[in-house]
């Protein structure tokens, strides 16, 4: 437990003997440092030392009662002061999910502290003319889940934690069939489903880590961080959209995020690769990743 901000952070930590080399992983939603299980030793025996928070609202973190404690300028400050914490001038930050969102924010807000980058699933997202929860309600409704957390506060929050084993059990899969349009919100809608789809991503053992920590935090915190999608649109905006950090981009082919077209516009040093695979790419296929990681962090330093 490390003091930050006024807060603590939970943080993992592995290859204290390859200090000097730091990598910190920043997990997405709704998922744990415990996501990175499989990257943190490939990485050691790389040579790093491996740094893995559970960021603000997660695992035993804390998780602060206000709204907008959980903008990008505090998610991003946060990983600074872990730099700060270590005695680290600067890191390679590897992200997924929404912990790609904060990693590409932090080389845009704090690039000295960056070393490289690498993310998975969620390429950069253009900043637009108009926030972000007025466009997404007019492009995907009132029912799309970044908006519902936004327009119908804790009603969400509520029916996870209600059915917090039954939501990770059913969100955490592979090999999804294609699906038809469904009314409602999906992720309520998975919390209640009764019957899984695909293939499970976890064992039961491993599931019953990410329950144990969710069914200890619950998810508001981690919910919080997409209520601050409007408040972070303002807060970027005089921040240039370029970043000249070396950077791999990792992508799952049978991801429902979309890939980005205009990628290299925002990171000119990009490299981009694809596996088969859906949105849980480092849990899906570790090895796959961890080679892919290993090789192009290699070539950085030759």
């Amino acid at each position: 437990m490390i003091p930050i901000n006024g807060l603590e952070l939970e943080v993992f930590e592995s290859g204290t003997q390859n200090y000097g080399r730091p990598v910190v992983l920043c997990h997405g939603f709704p998922e744990h440092a415990f996501s990175w299980r499989f990257q943190i030793p490939a990485l050691v025996e790389a040579g790093y030392h491996v740094l893995v928070p559970n960021q603000r609202g997660y695992g035993n973190s804390s998780r602060p009662l206000e709204v907008s404690s959980y903008d990008i300028q505090s998610l991003t400050d946060d990983l600074i002061a872990l730099l700060d914490f270590y005695g680290y001038q600067d890191a390679t930050f590897i992200g997924h999910d929404w912990g790609a969102n904060v990693v590409w924010n932090l080389a845009l807000l704090h690039p000295n502290r960056v070393k490289q980058v690498i993310n998975f699933a969620l390429p950069y997202q253009n900043r637009g003319e108009r926030p972000w929860i007025e466009m997404l309600e007019e492009f995907f409704g009132e029912d799309f889940y970044f908006v519902h957390f936004n327009k119908n506060p804790g009603v969400a929050d509520a029916i996870l934690e209600e059915n917090t084993s039954n939501f990770l059990r059913n969100l955490f899969r592979k090999n999804l069939p294609p699906l038809a349009p469904e009314s409602g919100m999906h992720l309520i809608n998975l919390a209640k489903a009764n019957y899984p789809l695909g293939d499970p991503i976890l064992s039961e053992k491993e599931l019953s880590v990410f329950v144990a920590a969710f069914e200890t935090s619950g998810f508001t915190g981690g919910i919080n961080w997409y209520r601050n999608l409007d408040r972070n649109w303002h807060l970027m905006a005089d921040t240039t959209p370029l970043i000249h950090h070396p950077t791999l981009m990792i992508y799952g082919e049978r991801d429902s995020i979309p890939k980005s077209n205009t990628l290299k516009e925002f990171a000119p040093n990009l490299e981009v690769i694809s596996l088969d695979c859906g949105h849980w790419i480092p849990q899906e296929k570790p090895e796959e990743a961890n080679q892919i990681m290993k090789e192009w962090l290699k070539r950085q330093d030759d």
